[in-house]
């Protein structure tokens, strides 16, 4: 299992500021389009701003005759191992192939997930017990919601490899970043100039806003134009003086 540095400071102070929708596109300028997990959504609305190194589990089809409840007397079943294996800080990341019959996880496994210091769940799956997760403080993005426990249609089976979550890469170590849009896929390569590179977009994009919001037309704006950007360059400059 590769292991990967701690994250830049700076680096994770972007990230907790910046959009998802700016990572995406900072993510299509060096050619990465398949990087945001659609179809998933945060299931407590005041806990939707996620940064945390992905920690993947990988389920595949159950089948009935392994599949059965006494499995869970097993305290090193995958499952449950990879609830007590996600470090503090990390992300839990199931792929659970998009199945939304039964669910990936619970509220007990989600609740001792917070209590462990993880920075979230993400699964291309549904949970149980949903309405614990509308009041839980732990960012958690899914597909949807099933009564049905996981073993009715996933067995987990590896922890810490590549995996496929809502048909996106998520390599162990990547870092996922949540907020109200859903969840972004960043490669740990290329995290630290992805970071800055957001950072600098929307702090541009601030300021386009404001000049779109006060009646400015999208010509010569939006993109901004060489006279745009040198109004920006100055305001930029100006702020950075007063800080001083």
């Amino acid at each position: 299992m590769t292991t990967h540095p701690p994250m830049l400071a700076s680096t994770r102070a972007a990230l907790e500021v910046v959009s998802t929708a700016t990572l995406t596109t900072q993510l299509m300028a060096r050619g990465l389009r398949n990087t945001f997990l659609a179809g998933l959504v945060p299931l407590n609305g005041e806990y939707t701003r996620m940064v945390g190194e992905a920690f993947t589990l990988r389920c595949i089809p159950s089948r009935e005759d392994i599949d059965v409840l006494s499995v869970y007397q097993d305290y090193d079943h995958p499952q449950r191992k990879a609830v007590e294996s996600v470090p503090p800080g990390g992300v839990l990341v199931v792929d659970s192939r998009g199945q939304t019959r039964a669910a990936s996880l619970g509220h007990i496994l989600a609740t001792r997930l917070l209590r462990r210091g993880a920075a979230g769940i993400v699964t291309d799956g549904a949970v149980r017990d949903s309405g614990g997760f509308r009041t839980l403080a732990l960012p958690t993005f899914a597909a949807g919601a099933a009564a049905t426990t996981n073993l009715a249609q996933h067995h987990a089976i590896d922890l810490q490899v590549p995996i496929g979550c809502a048909e996106v890469p998520v390599y162990p170590g990547d870092v996922m970043v949540g907020d109200s849009d859903g969840v972004v896929c960043v490669p740990r390569e290329l995290v630290d100039e992805v970071a800055e590179a957001a950072a600098a977009q929307d702090r541009l994009e601030d300021f386009i806003l404001a000049r779109v919001d006060a009646g400015a037309p999208l010509r010569g704006t939006y993109p901004p134009d060489e006279h745009t950007l040198a109004d920006y360059r100055r305001q930029a400059d100006t702020e950075a003086a007063t800080e001083d």
